[in-house]
């Protein structure tokens, strides 16, 4: 190794010694011993950091230095050209035994986010992971119910530890996703975080349930026609972001009720990105090849054929939602009727016959304006269901039909005729001074003058 000159390592040791000072002194001979000095102590420090690596000890003397980062709990940015947030977490990851959280531990925690939170906060925001918070369950893992030190309540979702791979790679999609997203009808994402074999979602806290819920009376007094047209609009506006806002088109790829989380204030947010997907970067190309994901009764035909996957793909996603909203059942009923049994199909024949009244939600309110709305929604779902693509709308365009829809149902709901007169029908309404021979008898002449006391 070739030795450093003296000038460059006096230099180097100048530096440290004068920051913060305008007078930096670049040929002090006093200094010769110190820089001397301090490079002998580097080649100590050198070879004794080699005899550590070559002895097996680097592990252990690493060490300190992830607790001090640990410790400073530092949140990082997620790079945007990465699928995984973290690949070296990824191969421990396939050794995960237990089913629940472990009690925090002197292990170090990886964090990714926004917010500024500790494994042990999430452990304790959550009464210990207690089954009493827990509030969803899916095949990554359980959901519960927490509170940050703030006050902040927030879902936190944790990962199983014996989850397939193939769940554990939507896990970490949901992640990937969520880090770029921001939209008012999309859940908030609040970080990630790694703690030990833990791997933890932290995600806003939506506390009304789901649209499906809502939509079984489950949840609320039901949702009025005016409350799902509100609803459809949320959702109409966070997919239009998804596809077109974004940095990167994202297709959802599994837009259904259960995914739409209702507000107190009844209006939409659309969770779960497990199945979320990147859209092509090229401008001109119609779609991307993949593998076909999504849930049944939800699924474009056309996309399960080819597999060839577009924003259109979610445009069809949206169609079956609002069947769903505006029948109130489910996508595939195996209970009813075999001619009622596929929801769409028993809704677009109705409408075709000009009877979408019979496929009203039997908990909505019938009216002239109601009747009118669930019309012109089966309509634009009808164009949403085309077995090909190119023929469906865009997210955008159907947003802005739904707008046009509930434009015109709140102006019939809220149009007043013109209130009627309290006055009888002999009572002058025009110009009094006019009527007043008429009215009271009253000459219209000088002589009749007020006249003070």
């Amino acid at each position: 190794m070739k030795k450093p000159s003296t000038s460059n390592l006096h230099q180097s040791n100048q530096r440290k010694k004068n920051i913060g000072t305008n007078n930096i002194n670049r040929h002090n001979p006093k200094n010769d011993h110190g820089t001397m000095t301090n490079f002998n102590y580097v080649v100590k420090k050198i070879s004794g950091l080699f005899t550590l690596i070559l002895s097996g000890k680097s592990k252990t003397s690493s060490e300190p230095f992830e607790n001090d980062s640990a410790r400073n709990n530092k949140v990082r940015g997620v790079s945007s050209s990465t699928t995984d947030v973290s690949s070296e977490s990824s191969k421990s990851s396939s050794k995960w035994k237990s089913s629940h959280p472990s009690t925090p531990t002197s292990t170090s925690s990886n964090q990714i986010g926004v917010g500024n939170f500790s494994f042990e906060e999430l452990y304790k925001g959550t009464g210990k992971f207690s089954p009493d918070n827990k509030i969803g369950e899916g095949a990554f893992g359980i959901v519960y119910k927490g509170r940050l030190y703030d006050g902040t309540l927030v879902a936190v979702k944790c990962a199983r530890k014996d989850v397939q791979k193939k769940h554990l790679a939507e896990f970490k999609n949901e992640i990937n996703t969520l880090s770029k997203i921001e939209h008012l009808n999309l859940v908030r994402w609040h970080g990630y975080l790694e703690h030990g074999d833990d791997k933890i979602i932290v995600i806003e806290y939506v506390n009304n349930g789901t649209l499906r819920e809502h939509l079984d009376g489950v949840r609320g007094n039901g949702l009025e026609i005016g409350k799902r047209l509100d609803v459809a609009i949320d959702v109409a506006h966070a997919v239009t972001y998804l596809h077109m806002y974004t940095d990167h088109p994202i297709i959802h790829r599994d837009i259904k009720a259960s995914n739409i989380l209702i507000t107190d204030g009844l209006r939409a947010k659309v969770a779960d990105f497990g199945f979320a997907r990147l859209g092509s970067e090229d401008p001109n190309a119609t779609h991307v090849s993949t593998q076909v994901k999504g849930t049944a009764g939800y699924l474009d035909p056309d996309y399960m054929r080819t597999r060839q996957l577009s924003e259109k793909s979610d445009v069809y996603s949206f169609g079956v939602l609002l069947v769903e909203m505006m029948t109130g059942r489910y996508p595939v009923e195996p209970k009813k009727p075999l001619n009622e049994r596929v929801t769409i199909k028993w809704a677009m024949q109705l409408l075709k016959q000009g009877e979408e009244v019979i496929a009203m939600d039997p908990r909505l309110r019938r009216s002239s304006a109601s009747n009118k709305a669930v019309q012109k929604v089966l309509k634009l779902a009808f164009q949403c269901l085309a077995p090909v693509r190119r023929s469906r709308p865009t997210m955008q365009n159907c947003a802005e039909v739904l707008w046009d829809i509930r434009k015109d149902f709140r102006e019939k709901v809220f149009f007043r005729p013109p209130i009627a007169s309290h006055h009888s029908a002999d009572f002058p309404q025009k110009d009094a001074r006019k009527n007043r021979r008429k009215t009271f008898g009253i000459e219209d002449d000088k002589k009749y003058k007020f006249v003070s006391a």
